[in-house]
């Protein structure tokens, strides 16, 4: 039997063991084994980790680096980014069941959030204050936090790394990224592009393991001064009173329970085939899954023959299959919470369409059928709790004031989608959805140039955009007294 591959930590600009030398198996999705080895992770790789991060950050390799210098070494990155993709994608679905043929177009679009923010290196711009002091020039500047942490999910490792990765590194930061115990290869593979681009050691660190290990020292260290972190809401909130430690900033990107509702008005074949990209892309496992599709009930029986026909033919397969549409959710535990979730939809009355089972022809690996629910109420939990699999829940609405209400009536506020023909319906709703993102007539569409977030339960802050680059600076105010009269009275503040 072949041996397993080996992972080791990326720090300081080497690669290393963990400070015990232990290591833990990751699992590929689509046979349920293991497939290679990672290092894991201990409070003492954490601290190497973090200090490496904090020399690197005052060294002039990096620190008098000119920004126009960091777009090219970014521009770099996109470079070999896309050299890569074959390969990548390849990792990236054997670690974590993504489909191959999502993952290939991912990932050969991503180099554009390397190519946006190098164009934005040398656009970090302070300005100059028109004071109202005559021999006093103030100007402001905008200045790099110094270490910052990025914490990524299982289910879009490298995205969700990248949206993190590209503004604070252009920022001037340096960082240290802690990606999911059960997808860290892809990143590990990625890491090796940033070492050929030619960043300074130390600049990226990547220390792997288990957050009960790791977690609370790497987000409470004195020397880190923001985290960025995307998962779920417990950890967000050890992360939160961790933060109470070092004062660090914070962006959390959390969970979401998103609606996708379709007027009678719509173009109906394009709504069906958004709902399914909104619930069955990537297995459902997105934070923006439009989870929750509410229908006008005019055209509430002719859609769903649209849908159903269309969600039958699914083709659940390997994911390293061209062919295959939905492939193994990530872990074996989230395999089991969908499956405790469609138990506990049956027992609140839902009535089920589709799926709801481990399809039969798949014996190995992680799978779970496209589900589909129809409820006549919006109550219980699989209305309103995020599942994070291929599950959709479908009501009936009648007037637009309803569907709002329905719609907002979550604890989360991530995504939405609306459906119509009325470009003032659009306008309207996506005024009044308490959601970061809102889609008309699309989902699940990305840029580095749109900022992604949430509210309420779905966490605060926002990544991608210009915005998301001041986020990892902060403003310095500079006052130059071009006066050479005497001072004036020491005792009174100027």
């Amino acid at each position: 039997m072949e041996a397993l591959k080996k992972y080791d930590m990326y720090i300081n600009g080497e690669w290393t063991a963990s400070s015990d030398g232990q290591y833990f198996e990751s699992f590929n999705p689509a046979t349920g084994q293991p497939w290679c080895y990672v290092a894991q992770g201990t409070s003492e790789d954490v601290e190497r980790a973090v200090k490496a991060a904090d020399n690197a950050f005052y060294n002039k390799d990096w620190a008098d680096m000119t920004y126009t210098k960091r777009g090219h070494l970014l521009r770099k990155l996109g470079d070999l980014l896309s050299e890569n993709v074959e390969e990548l994608a390849e990792f990236e679905t054997r670690d974590n069941g993504k489909l191959i043929r999502e993952m290939k177009a991912q990932l050969t679009y991503m180099p554009e959030f390397f190519y946006y923010y190098a164009g934005l290196a040398d656009k970090i711009q302070g300005e100059t204050l028109p004071i109202d002091k005559k021999d006093m020039f103030v100007f402001s500047e905008r200045e790099p936090l110094g270490v910052v942490v990025a914490i990524t999910p299982w289910n879009s490792p490298l995205y969700l790394t990248f949206i993190k990765l590209a503004p604070a590194l252009i920022a001037g930061n340096t960082i240290v990224i802690k990606p999911s115990e059960h997808s860290s290869a892809s990143l590990l593979e990625f890491t090796k592009l940033i070492e050929k681009a030619g960043f300074p050691p130390g600049v990226v660190n990547i220390v792997t393991g288990f957050g009960a290990d790791i977690g609370d020292s790497l987000t409470s260290h004195p020397f880190v001064s923001r985290v960025a972190f995307t998962g779920g809401e417990k950890t967000a909130r050890n992360i939160v009173r961790n933060s109470a430690e070092n004062f660090a900033q914070l962006s959390l990107e959390l969970g979401g329970k998103s609606p996708n509702i379709v007027f009678d008005d719509a173009n109906l074949y394009n709504a069906a085939m958004g709902t399914i990209a909104g619930i069955f892309g990537a297995t459902g496992q997105s934070c923006v899954a439009g989870s929750r599709l509410f229908l006008h009930q005019k055209i509430y029986d002719e859609f769903m023959d649209i849908l159903v026909s269309r969600v039958e033919k699914i083709k659940i397969g390997d994911p390293m299959s061209a062919d295959s549409e939905i492939g193994p959710v990530a872990t074996l535990n989230q395999l089991e919470s969908i499956e405790r979730y469609v138990e506990t939809g049956l027992d609140e009355g839902g009535k089920l369409l589709l799926g709801g089972k481990r399809p039969e022809h798949m014996k190995e690996g992680w799978y779970f059928e496209p589900t589909i629910f129809e409820h006549t109420e919006h109550n219980g939990c699989i209305t309103k709790e995020e599942i994070f699999g291929p599950v959709l829940s479908v009501m009936p609405f009648s007037e637009e004031e309803e569907v709002i209400k329905l719609a907002n009536s979550t604890d989360y506020g991530l995504a939405a989608g609306i459906w119509t023909n009325d470009i003032g319906r659009g306008h309207r709703l996506s005024k009044r959805l308490r959601a970061g993102i809102v889609w008309v007539n699309t989902y699940r569409s990305i840029s580095p140039i749109a900022p992604i977030g949430g509210s309420k339960l779905s966490g605060y802050g926002r990544e991608g955009g210009l915005e998301s680059v001041h986020d990892y600076t902060q403003k310095k105010t500079v006052w130059i007294n071009t006066s050479s009269a005497p001072m004036s009275d020491p005792f009174i503040i100027r």
